[in-house]
């Protein structure tokens, strides 16, 4: 059994031993500095996270799925990313998928105990129709919560993709997955609180994955959000916003594109290739949706 004690995580940090005796000016200048470490610590982890991004990529391409686990925090960070991605990249719901140690309800209602059971971590990823095609991101600070490693051990017994998402050197989980992604934060504002430091650097690399898979699966043009779902007011705008950057026409001249087309992809590709529809769809099928690979075969 891991010494809990040891872990970074959990030690006392020098600079806020006293933080409590602060004025609030002064204890917010403590909590940004330590806070400005956690960039630092992730620009340490840019190739394994670099790694995983193309490994998940490739899964995906064998319609595969991207699923993240974790408990607390990291549970709800993972759900986080996960429902973001279809109304951003326009993916189906079941393309990212996040699950958290004691349900739903654990992302308003705490569940600590949820998350000391390997079993209950193996029936919710199996209950998903987890499958060895798939990729699981297992997302714990410590690197040690039971619930995460025994979905760890159940994805890897499958031969599925496993990344670990931890915030301590060399724990159980890395040893477990094929690749380990472990931004070394150090001791907390307050101690064992990794919602702070641990968390934030969690939602950097989470960011940076689900953005990167994205970017390689052709999800995205130049740095445009061409997947985007136009499902309320703002988004509407913002669809007319990335026709006219993609292909320079005014806006009332976008607005009719997307009516037309009913997708900011296809609106591009009809005004920048003169295509119908129709003609617009089959070339971006036969592209495999990426607007950019489409572009570039007709230079």
């Amino acid at each position: 059994m891991q010494n809990l004690a040891a872990l970074p995580t959990e030690l006392r940090n020098p600079a806020t031993e006293h933080i409590d005796q602060l004025s609030t000016l002064d204890m917010l200048r403590i909590i940004n500095d330590e806070d400005a470490r956690v960039a630092a610590a992730v620009a340490q982890v840019l190739p394994e996270t670099a790694r995983a991004i193309d490994a998940i990529a490739r899964r995906f391409e064998q319609s595969g799925r991207l699923f993240y686990i974790g408990a607390g925090t990291s549970g709800r960070l993972g759900v986080l990313d996960a429902s973001e991605c279809p109304p951003t990249f326009s993916v189906p719901q079941t393309l990212f998928q996040g699950i958290i140690a004691g349900g739903d309800s654990a992302l308003r209602n705490s569940s600590e105990v949820s998350e000391d059971s390997p079993e209950q971590g193996v029936a919710d990823l199996a209950a998903r129709g987890f499958t060895q095609n798939d990729a699981l991101i297992s997302i714990a600070a410590s690197g040690r919560t039971p619930y995460v490693l025994g979905a760890l051990r159940y994805a890897k017994s499958l031969g599925a993709l496993t990344i670990a998402l931890t915030c301590v050197p060399n724990s159980e989980m890395a040893a477990l997955a094929d690749i380990s992604i472990a931004p070394v934060t150090g001791p907390e504002v307050i101690t064992g609180s990794t919602r702070l430091k641990a968390g934030t650097a969690t939602k950097l690399i989470l960011n940076m994955i689900s953005t990167g898979v994205m970017v390689r699966t052709g999800a995205v043009y130049g740095n445009l959000m061409v997947n985007v779902q136009p499902t309320n007011a703002k988004l509407v705008d913002r669809a007319h916003r990335i026709i006219m950057a993609a292909t320079g026409v005014d806006q009332p001249s976008a607005a009719a594109l997307l009516t037309k087309a009913g997708s900011v992809k296809k609106a591009i590709a009809m005004q920048k290739l003169s295509l119908s529809a129709e003609e617009a769809q089959a070339r971006l099928d036969a592209a495999k949706g990426s607007l950019a690979a489409l572009l570039r075969s007709t230079k």
